[in-house]
């Protein structure tokens, strides 16, 4: 059962982008108690009253139109940290839903900061809800497009003295983008929500190769030329909506990023960066996490008993159906230590 259903081509490669969850084909992980971060190590001293938000409705100019977005303050009198959430791949919006699934993790995210005195800018990508218009053909879309999107959005709060510091939090394809833009950017703190650790060709081709013996076969000599930079201007006829010429250029700007070599160019510092993964995630598996550890042992990790590629929980741990139907469930909270963890990261209030 895929979790995105096939999209029309002028909804800007959005099968491309969301091919993992299409090809879903990750077990689920079991809990490793090693690399736990409890929630009660972040528990404040005692309870505090929540502030409430104001949401300031924004937008982005670029060349081929608007993006828009909600930024979303805490009503204190102190300037307070400012996170830009990154949504993850395929037509996904502000709010963490596409047109076939409603779950409104990221919505739920950004509300969940707020209650922390913590600021959130979330915006819909280019081609995507009130974005739409702002769509670039496919055959001339790349991934640095939405890299460029990510950047403009942090320039443009770069000085705003309402913020005491600018903070990324990448969810899924979202990490990526918002690793490399840490990169050249003043970011006091960079989160990896359910970022994979591999590029995204190994992936795709892991996937793959979970498929029918005939799949990969006739897929393999396409990707191997797509890694290299070269197109395939007859891919077959069965991998079609993969490979199509019109979305191989966005494939080869997209596989020339290594999530792990990203992590290594980040401005940031030592214990700035988190890099946080669900054991129950059917997209991004726990060992991908800890290949982005490896890359960056300095950062802090957490694995997430119970969470899944939309940070809610509990997820059964062989029960894959019931994880796919979250997907769609918007009244499925947060997993309850998402919040905390993230918010006394942010606020450097957490342990060194």
């Amino acid at each position: 059962m895929p979790i995105f259903r096939a999209t029309p081509l002028n909804q800007f490669a959005q099968f491309a982008q969301s091919f993992a969850a299409v090809l879903l084909s990750a077990a689920c992980l079991g809990f490793s108690p090693l690399f736990a971060l409890q929630a009660e190590a972040y528990a404040p001293s005692a309870a505090k009253k929540k502030p409430q938000a104001v949401a300031i409705h924004t937008q982005l100019l670029t060349t081929t139109g608007k993006i828009y977005g909600v930024l979303e303050i805490p009503v204190v009198k102190t300037p307070m940290p400012l996170v830009l959430i990154i949504a993850g791949s395929g037509p996904t919006d502000r709010n963490g839903n596409n047109t076939q699934m409603t779950n409104n993790s990221l919505k739920m995210l950004a509300e969940g900061l707020h209650t922390m005195g913590i600021a959130t800018l979330r915006y819909d990508k280019r081609g995507v809800a009130k974005s739409a218009a702002a769509a670039i053909q496919e055959s001339d879309l790349r991934f640095e497009h939405y890299v460029e999107d990510a950047r403009a959005w942090i320039q443009m709060f770069h000085a705003d003295r309402r913020f005491s510091s600018l903070n990324i939090i990448g969810h899924s394809e979202g990490a990526l983008i918002g690793a490399i833009v840490a990169q050249d950017q003043e970011v006091a703190r960079y989160v990896s929500l359910a970022g994979a650790g591999v590029p995204a060709y190994e992936v795709l081709a892991t996937q793959l190769q979970a498929q029918p013996e005939g799949v990969w076969k006739a897929a393999e000599p396409v990707l191997a030329k797509l890694i290299k930079g070269e197109l395939e201007p007859n891919p077959p006829a069965t991998l079609q909506a993969l490979f199509r010429p019109s979305v191989q250029p966005y494939l080869i700007s997209w596989f020339k990023y290594d999530p792990r070599e990203m992590l290594k160019k980040l401005r940031v510092q030592g214990k700035a960066v988190f890099i946080i993964q669900g054991n129950r995630d059917i997209q991004v598996r726990v060992e991908d996490a800890i290949s982005l550890r490896k890359a960056y042992p300095e950062a802090k990790f957490s694995i997430m008993n119970g969470m899944n590629h939309i940070l809610k929980s509990p997820m059964p741990m062989d029960n894959k159906q019931a994880n796919i139907k979250s997907y769609d469930d918007p009244q499925l909270r947060l997993t309850p230590a998402l919040i905390p963890v993230l918010s006394y990261f942010i606020k450097e209030e957490g342990p060194k």
